[in-house]
Order: C-alpha cells, then sequence, then structure tokens
C-alpha cells in the first residue's frame, strides 16, 4: 500500500510504502458493533495507538465490556460531511467502529431507542442512563450512533474431490443418439414467409405508384 500524504498548511506532499499483513481474528468478528461519531477529532488524530487506547477505555465505560477493540476509523467527509470551515479550530470528524463479544450496555440501546431519536429530530439531546465516559477528550454526536449485530454466515461445504480414478463400475456407455428430425417445415416457413410479405408490400407500393396517380 503506498499512502501519499500532505501538509495541511504548506501542501507539502510525502509518499511511503506500506506492507500491511492482514490475518482472522483468534475469535472471530465481534457480533456487536457500534459505530461512533467523534466531533471533535480529524482522522489523523485517532490513528496514534495511544490515542485509540484511550477512546476504548473510554467505550468501555458506557459498554461495560472491556474486550472491546476498533473495528474502522472513518473521516467523516467519507461520509458526506462538509469540510470544516477554518476558524475556532473546528475538525473534520470521525466514525469510529468499536466491536465487542459482550451485548450493548442499556446505555448504548437507550441512546438509539425510539424517544432518543425522537428527540434527536427535535434537535434535543439523547436518552442516556450513563455518565458520558467520552469527556473531555472526545465529543460524542450521541445522535449518530449506529448499533450493528453481525452474525457470521453459515459456510457452504466444499465440492468433494475423488481419487481422478474411474470406478469399476463396467465399461464406457456413451449417450444414445438422438433422433433425426425434419428440419422441411422450419425452413419453408422461415423462407417463404419473408418472402410472402415482401411481395405483399412489393404489390401495395407498386399500386400507390401506378394506380394512384393523377389522370389514370
Amino acid at each position: 500500500l503506498q499512502v501519499l500524504a500532505y501538509n495541511r498548511h504548506t501542501y507539502a506532499t510525502v509518499s511511503q510504502r506500506l506492507v500491511i499483513t492482514v490475518i482472522p481474528a483468534p475469535g472471530g468478528d465481534p457480533p456487536y458493533q457500534g459505530e461512533f461519531l467523534v466531533g471533535n477529532r480529524n482522522v489523523e488524530e485517532l490513528l496514534p495507538e495511544a490515542v485509540q487506547e484511550m477512546f476504548l477505555t473510554a467505550s468501555a465505560g458506557v459498554w461495560d465490556w472491556g474486550d472491546l477493540q476498533i473495528i474502522n476509523i472513518t473521516s467523516a467527509l467519507d461520509r458526506g460531511g462538509r469540510v470544516p470551515l477554518p476558524i475556532e479550530g473546528r475538525k473534520e470528524g470521525v466514525y469510529v467502529k468499536v466491536g465487542s463479544h459482550g451485548p450493548f450496555s442499556p446505555c448504548l440501546e437507550s441512546a438509539v431507542s425510539p424517544q432518543s431519536l425522537f428527540r434527536c429530530s427535535l434537535g434535543q439531546q439523547p436518552l442516556a442512563s450513563c455518565y458520558d465516559t467520552f469527556a473531555p477528550h472526545f465529543s460524542i454526536r450521541w445522535c449518530n450512533l449506529t448499533l450493528l449485530q453481525v452474525w457470521p454466515s453459515p459456510t457452504t461445504p466444499g465440492p468433494v474431490w475423488g481419487s481422478g480414478v474411474l470406478e469399476e463400475a463396467g465399461g464406457f456407455e456413451p449417450p444414445t443418439e438422438v433422433p433425426s428430425q425434419d428440419l422441411l417445415p422450419g425452413f419453408l416457413v422461415t423462407l417463404l414467409v419473408p418472402l410472402a410479405v415482401a411481395a405483399l408490400l412489393c404489390l401495395l407500393l407498386g399500386h400507390l405508384m401506378c394506380c394512384r396517380r393523377e389522370g389514370v
């Protein structure tokens, strides 16, 4: 993977080649996944490992489980967000997807309840039955919280390969011969029908051009 980065202030660019090895998770993909929108961060500010550990610690405070892991980090600009104005230190916003093998806490479920969604539509804060452990380092947009339950799809068994040797079940019997068919009617229909239509058109055209002239 070749990464091309640029400086926001000087617009200087630098490229770096990274070799990434993808291996399956030891315990499989976590079935419970929650996606948080961090409004006061840019995507590059959440890439350091220390910041991710801080975010996981804050997530464990509202999830009530400690086996959390970050699955994906996406800039809000890639989700249709607007570029912030260069004033007051505004940030782009980052979507952080966190997964766990433990179920969602009542706090998270209350934040995505219909009552919370109704309050969000009115421009109010959603319902939350727990203390926000993300503050003051991370400003979470609770109205954009998404909870997903991902279960592994059943794998279909693959083909069973044999030894490649034909079993002793007698000699090879070729398929029976196809009985002969009479193709003459079909040939005549395919040939005569267009000729008949062409003849009728010629007669009609000759009648219109020769017999419909003025004075005749």
